[in-house]
């Protein structure tokens, strides 16, 4: 682990962004996309918002997938394994690059069948406290035939260099909130994950 997290340092600091196949073992990854469906069949997840505050609101127009927030004093035991991943790479993030990092959240998050979520940044307008954007992916047996790929733009540009990555189970995406627009393009089947900031003090 310490050298994944390593490299995964080493990734951040020259580029912003860095894609880790396998960041969690697949036995965990299984317990957890279990969880998030056992939520769905609950109806815990809500129809997710965008903006914070008194311009919070759910637009269909912008996204349309579904979240559950982790809360650590409910945590299950597979949410409590996997939080223990974060909180080991949070600490060497700040060991490496003195990053600051103080907390992580995360929820889990549902895209149906052809929903989606528009480029965006992910720091609010007037808080710069997420400081590294994460999305943990727990979806099985996912191809490029299954869509669902998170768009990385790596420049300013509307029609500049950008990333896709596959949602495969295990898979880790980190990149720098503040720097990098993204978005969700459509799957052809639902789509699970694990989405998460680390957070500075301001």
């Amino acid at each position: 682990m310490a050298g994944q997290d390593g490299a995964v340092a080493e990734a951040i600091a020259a580029g912003g962004w860095a894609v880790v196949p396998d960041f969690i073992e697949s036995g965990l990854i299984s317990d957890l996309r279990a969880e998030c469906r056992r939520f769905v069949a609950q109806g815990v997840l809500r129809a997710a918002a965008v903006g914070s505050g008194a311009r919070r609101q759910t637009r269909s127009d912008i996204r349309t997938d579904e979240i559950h927030w982790l809360d650590l004093a409910d945590a299950t035991a597979p949410q409590r394994r996997c939080l223990a991943h974060f909180e080991t790479l949070r600490l060497a993030l700040n060991r490496e690059l003195q990053l600051g990092l103080l907390e992580f959240e995360c929820h889990f998050s549902r895209y149906a069948q052809g929903a989606f979520y528009r480029k965006h940044l992910d720091q609010f307008r007037g808080d710069r406290r997420r400081r590294l954007s994460c999305a943990l992916y727990l979806n099985e047996n996912w191809g490029r035939e299954d869509g669902g790929e998170l768009r990385l733009y790596l420049d300013a540009g509307e029609a500049g260099k950008f990333k896709d990555v596959l949602p495969v189970g295990g898979t880790l995406v980190l990149f720098l909130s503040e720097r990098f627009a993204h978005e969700v393009l459509p799957g052809k089947r639902e789509r699970l994950s694990l989405a998460g900031w680390f957070k500075t003090r301001s």
